[in-house]
């Protein structure tokens, strides 16, 4: 092949490549996100900051501002409606493909095209981070990465236009996530490193972005709750270390997934060590490192310290929503304590076969991920479908406990503003003929949700005057439909039990236990909007009397 042939296939080859891996990342994500409904966090944004109002878009969410998050869920309500998540999902993979573009540009200007490919496409496939991947709530997370990494960019041109432009996207990264705080650390150690060169009139560039935030923080983010203490202080380099070694097994695929936190292997931290010995002798042996890696380490030192002064339940290093700016940060280390080394063909052929097996072991983490949220939204619309039968009699602060609904990812639901939220904006929750037609689990917990939210009224008594209405004998295992109103069961001289369902098929969610010879139940069924009867099962071995008003 010619030269010019090389020069050119060099030059556009990674570009066509970056677009394929693109493409398919997206149709991974878009995919994998199909089907699936709005999960824990979420629900506080849908549920109570539907509308514009200072409150709902500078109100704190934990310690993080998210003014433009807010803003989103805002606009996608009234544009798309509440019945599904999709065009949320389609936003987030459309920001992670602009984070994959920027480091794609970051990597090139460092180590050329081709390792910027390898780099962007481990980025694009990051399994462990499905929370991030696949929850379009970490739009905050995944948005003030995109806009920090055009901070890093656009100060690297060193011109007054970039420099204002890097001011603005600051702004915008901060407006996501509280993590723009680590990014404007990365601008304000930028510009001291140019001061002799630029002076330090560029200030500006971090300095109005962090007074908007000090400003936020006065009016607004101080009343958040936090974890700070002195102990998170103690304790905090071990949490970064951790961190550290949780976001290198992620990246080279090392680690496992467990619900929602990575696997430690038994890699990790000896590789880590190894790498950071690596870099200090790379350093000794060049006499210092260049100038772009102190503004990402200073960024992933505030990162992960910022989040050990605030660790708690759900908030280890090594959780899933943590991963991608964690692997972000390690990516830009990476870069840069590599910059200058010029790979050889045989290098890039390793390097692109090792990202090959990486991004094939991390797809295994990515579909469990995912079939963890299958499982989330399987409950949340059959619950949210309970509600809505229920809903000319349910009480409007009537919440989903974890017990009934067999998940405790949505405490931040209330009945009344949900039904009004559906009246708005749609429904995200099964129709009866979704529910009928659901996984077993979602249908065993739609029951529990329902004889809890009408709710059904069971009364265990000892035997008293016989009931009124139509009554019939039962012997042994007896199942009868029951219409709305009030039935009554009259045990013989042996123990029973009563069970009911109205969704469920193959077991009986509800269940009286073991009743004495010779008591009276009363059950009491209101009615709703729903045809559908539900169905008794009686267990009297010694006989019993049911008699339905």
């Amino acid at each position: 092949m010619a030269a010019p042939d090389r020069e050119r296939l060099s030059r556009f080859a990674p570009l066509v490549l970056l677009g394929v891996a693109m493409a398919a990342a997206a149709a991974v994500l878009l995919h994998y996100g199909s089907g699936l409904t709005f999960f824990q966090d979420s629900w506080e944004f849908l549920m109570q900051r539907r509308d514009p109002s200072a409150a709902t878009l500078l109100d704190p969410h934990n310690e993080h501002i998210v003014l433009l998050p807010v803003l989103i869920t805002q606009a996608f309500l009234r544009l798309f409606g509440m019945s599904s998540m999709t065009p949320e999902l389609v936003l987030l993979v459309v920001l992670q493909l602009g984070v994959a573009a920027l480091l794609f540009v970051y990597t090139r200007r460092r180590l050329g095209p081709w390792p910027a490919l390898f780099v962007a496409t481990l980025l694009l496939f990051l399994g462990p981070a499905w929370q991030d991947l696949l929850w379009p709530f970490q739009v905050g997370f995944v948005g003030a990465s995109l806009f920090g990494l055009a901070t890093l960019l656009a100060l690297e041109n060193e011109d007054e236009r970039w420099d204002r432009a890097a001011c603005a996207f600051l702004a915008v990264a901060i407006a996501f996530s509280s993590l723009g705080i680590a990014f404007a650390v990365a601008a304000a150690v930028h510009v001291l490193q140019r001061r002799r060169e630029r002076g330090l009139r560029r200030a500006y560039v971090f300095v109005l972005p962090l007074l908007l935030y000090l400003g936020w923080y006065a009016g607004w983010g101080h009343e958040a709750e936090n974890n700070f203490s002195a102990h998170n202080v103690l304790v905090s380099p071990r949490y970064v270390w951790e961190g550290l070694v949780a976001s290198l097994d992620s990246a080279l695929a090392l680690g496992t997934i467990s619900d929602e936190v990575v696997g430690r292997s038994k890699w990790g931290a000896p590789l880590l060590i190894a790498l950071l010995a690596l870099a200090a002798y790379s350093g000794y042996r060049r006499r210092g490192f260049f100038p772009g890696l102190w503004p990402v380490l200073a960024a992933a030192a505030t990162f992960w310290f910022l989040a050990a002064f605030n660790e708690g339940p759900g908030r280890e290093p090594y959780s899933s929503r943590y991963l991608y700016v964690g692997v972000l940060f390690v990516l830009l280390i990476a870069v840069n304590l590599l910059q200058g080394v010029k790979p050889g063909r045989w290098a890039l052929v390793a390097a692109a076969a090792a990202t090959c097996v990486v991004v094939g072991f991390n797809l295994v983490p990515l579909r469990e991920g995912r079939d963890f949220f299958e499982e989330q939204t399987v409950l949340t619309r059959a619950d949210l479908g309970a509600i809505e039968i229920a809903g000319g009699s349910v009480e409007p602060a009537f919440r989903l406990s974890p017990e009934a609904a067999g998940t405790v990812f949505l405490n931040e639901i209330e009945a009344g503003e949900y039904l009004q939220a559906v009246d708005e904006y749609g429904s995200p929750a099964y129709s009866p003929a979704e529910l009928a037609a659901a996984p077993e689990e979602g249908r065993v917990h739609a029951d529990l949700v329902l004889a809890n939210a009408l709710p059904l009224g069971i009364e265990t008594g000892s035997g008293g005057p016989g009931a009124g209405g139509a009554c019939v004998r039962v012997t042994g295992t007896t199942s009868l439909q029951l219409r709305p109103g009030t039935t009554t069961i009259e045990l013989g001289p042996g123990e029973g039990a009563v069970k009911l369902r109205r969704f469920a098929r193959r077991e009986y969610p509800l269940n009286s236990g073991v009743l004495p010879p010779g008591s009276t139940t009363h059950l009491s069924i209101p009615r709703d909007r729903l045809e559908r009867r539900w169905q008794l099962l009686v267990e009297a071995g010694q006989g019993a009397r049911v008699c339905r008003g």
